[in-house]
């Protein structure tokens, strides 16, 4: 399926599990343990923000210290060779790019970007660090887990005294990161964008995401809809085997890299991922 090109991949949390990100519905999942910020509670209340900002503070140390796993190259290298038509990723932490994918879509944004809810101006994360160790120098919370949203868990009694700061453009406007949270929509301009690259597609990849949420699950929906293969590559079962032409239950670091030196060494047919198997049908041919 993969070597005839043309092959769209959805990405989600399960591809960054190997550079120490954990994913939110696996088997160390951090919904068993930990509950997301949604969008409501983080314009409604000062409070939530200063818990929200002290936990992410921590937090942005260890994702910007991530590092592209074997399975984010793999998807460079399919790119780069001419396999993949897009790459959209649910994923957060910006390792698609940073191993080389700089054209991923980012369907729920990115942690290494700020905007302002007020006067809409978009600024680095870094700045904002910057910012916010000036404002806390002794702040010195000890992170215990770090959550894919970019967050840790911390004690109350280390979030109370967090001062949060404001934009440094307006002066006044609440500072949120540039990521969808939960009960936030993904900007229509960006969903339109990713239905077009199904639409242009011939397959869609997904790789390590459970599909648990419909800002995914729509899209592996749209394409079998329209017959187009679908295969899955993710640890356990999702929300769209149904519409799964081939699913595949593997580590995705090695599937992918076994992929790419098949690829590369025999023009391989078929899906070229070991432990493939069909839930819908025969396979198409390359």
């Amino acid at each position: 399926m993969v070597a005839r090109g043309r092959v769209l991949v959805l990405s989600g949390a399960g591809l960054s599990t190997e550079s120490g990100i954990p994913d939110y519905r696996g088997a160390a999942g951090s919904l068993r343990k930990h509950t997301p910020m949604t969008y409501q509670e983080f314009v409604d209340s000062p409070d939530a923000r200063r818990r929200y900002w002290a936990r992410s503070h921590l937090g942005w140390r260890t994702i910007a210290r991530a590092r592209p796993n074997d399975g984010h190259r793999a998807v460079a290298a399919l790119r780069a060779a001419g396999h993949l038509s897009g790459v959209i990723t649910q994923n957060v932490d910006g390792l698609h790019q940073a191993a080389g994918t700089s054209d991923a879509v980012e369907l729920h944004g990115s942690l290494d970007r700020v905007v302002c809810l007020d006067c809409g101006r978009t600024s680095p994360r870094e700045e904002l660090d910057r910012r916010l160790r000036a404002a806390n120098p002794s702040f010195e919370g000890e992170a215990t887990r770090i959550n894919p949203d970019g967050d840790v868990d911390l004690d109350e009694g280390q979030v109370r005294g967090f001062r949060v700061v404001g934009c440094a453009d307006c002066g006044s406007g609440v500072l949120k990161p540039d990521v969808v949270f939960f009960g936030e929509n993904v900007p229509p301009e960006r969903v339109r964008r990713c239905y077009r690259l199904v639409d242009q597609s011939r397959a869609l990849l997904v790789l390590g995401s459970s599909l648990t949420v419909m800002s995914g699950l729509r899209f592996v929906r749209h394409a079998a809809k329209a017959g187009k293969p679908v295969l899955i590559v993710n640890r356990g079962q999702t929300r769209g085997d149904a519409c799964a032409t081939v699913r595949v239950d593997l580590p995705l670091g090695r599937a992918l890299t076994d992929l790419v030196a098949q690829l590369a060494g025999s023009g391989l047919s078929g899906t070229g991922l070991p432990g493939a198997a069909s839930t819908a049908g025969p396979v198409p041919p390359g």
